[in-house]
């Protein structure tokens, strides 16, 4: 499961899920394709691909999403926005399918229950098919690809390391893992399994990386799974580094996140033959000027707020960065943190609760407010969840 970043507005009230899309990036040549997958090729898998300029061929890297608490066809699209910047700016083309019953993905998503091995195998199954779409595609490298996963895609990652796969050279599992709480599954035990069954039939070699603050794979289960991994005979280096903010487990999805990955993922790398080196300018993402308009602590500054929103404020000033907070004349008031794109998230969960424009008031730890509310505020779009009185 991705770490959900957070977005809540107008009370204090329990944050809940909505679905907005992120505006594509055209710094990095985002564009949505779909990818058949499936028995008979049946499905389709929703996929975002990123590259660099000019025809190719290219290094590729795949990256296999989470799974989010719920109905996986609300899932929204994942896009993995850092990492896939950081491997465009050394070269590579990025492709992060939505498998099969996620988000757009048509086709049935695939439970297994408490059968963790299984599970792992069904969703590897989608992945395979990307690859197989991929090699036929004249900007992909064939012979150089790399597969990473998080969480349930770091199973199916390990999974598909079972499989002779042509032209993968290694994978990187972050924090891979299912957790299952329904009654009678010791979802631990057949983690520990699945990794051994994987680890007996596995051909690629793998870079775990952990960290210590996991909320749902802390280090006792994350050594007992590499150890059944090794012990059955799987290559695979483990990396356990420190807390991460307030959950590792969300540590790939931060803007933050690359200090902590990218070194032993350089290393893993070059060890098999991949690029690390940037060969490959990608532009800043815009950010929103900081003003002098007041300090970022003053809550009485902020404009249009109840006594609710103040409260608001005050609770936000706690949250981690990146960060942003919106505000309307209507009262209306948004703040989110962590993951993509916060400012346009906190515009467009305020917009949606509010009759007029919202405008951002503060960002990480300043504040960018100008005296009028900007025209084009109002039309920004995205956002992961809102709250309501």
């Amino acid at each position: 499961m991705l770490l959900a970043a957070l977005v809540s507005g107008l009370s204090l009230l329990p944050s809940i899920a909505v679905e907005q899309e992120l505006p594509v990036d055209f710094r990095l040549n985002e564009t949505v394709i779909a990818i058949p997958a499936g028995p008979g090729k049946q499905s389709v898998l929703q996929t975002t691909l990123f590259r660099p300029n000019g025809a190719g061929p290219f290094p590729l890297l795949i990256i296999n999403h989470g799974k989010e608490s719920g109905e996986p066809r609300k899932q929204p699209r994942e896009r993995f926005i850092f990492m896939a910047t950081a491997f465009v700016k050394r070269g590579y083309a990025v492709l992060v399918p939505m498998r099969r019953g996620f988000a757009d993905s048509t086709g049935a998503y695939a439970d297994h229950g408490c059968n963790m091995t299984a599970n792992g195998y069904a969703q590897a199954s989608d992945v395979q098919d990307t690859i197989e779409f991929a090699r036929r595609q004249r900007w992909a490298d064939p012979e150089r690809i790399v597969v990473a996963g998080q969480s349930y895609g770091g199973l199916a990652t390990i999974a598909l390391g079972t499989r002779a796969v042509p032209g993968v050279r290694g994978l990187i599992n972050f924090a891979g893992g299912l957790r299952d709480d329904g009654e009678r599954c010791d979802w631990r035990a057949q983690l520990v399994q699945a990794f051994a069954n994987y680890g007996a039939a596995n051909k690629i070699p793998s870079l775990w990386i952990y960290g210590v603050n996991d909320s749902l794979f802390g280090p006792d289960l994350v050594a007992r799974m590499h150890a059944a991994f090794e012990r059955a005979g799987g290559s695979a280096r483990l990396v356990e580094f420190g807390a991460f903010k307030r959950d590792a487990h969300g540590m790939l999805a931060s803007r933050d996140g690359a200090r902590i990955w990218w070194r032993d993922t350089a290393r893993f790398l070059e060890q098999i033959g991949m690029p690390t080196r940037e060969t490959v300018a990608v532009a800043d993402a815009p950010s929103v000027p900081r003003t002098d308009f007041a300090r970022v602590d003053d809550i009485e500054a902020v404009p249009y707020l109840s006594e609710n929103g103040r409260a608001a404020y005050r609770e936000y000033l706690h949250k981690l960065t990146p960060r942003a907070f919106a505000v309307s004349p209507s009262g209306a008031w948004c703040w989110a943190e962590e993951g993509e794109d916060p400012h346009a998230r906190a515009l467009a969960a305020c917009a949606r609760s509010s009759g007029q424009p919202c405008q951002l008031y503060s960002v990480d730890d300043y504040v960018v407010w100008q005296d009028q509310l900007a025209a084009s505020a109002s039309a920004a779009t995205g956002g992961a969840g809102t709250g309501s009185l």
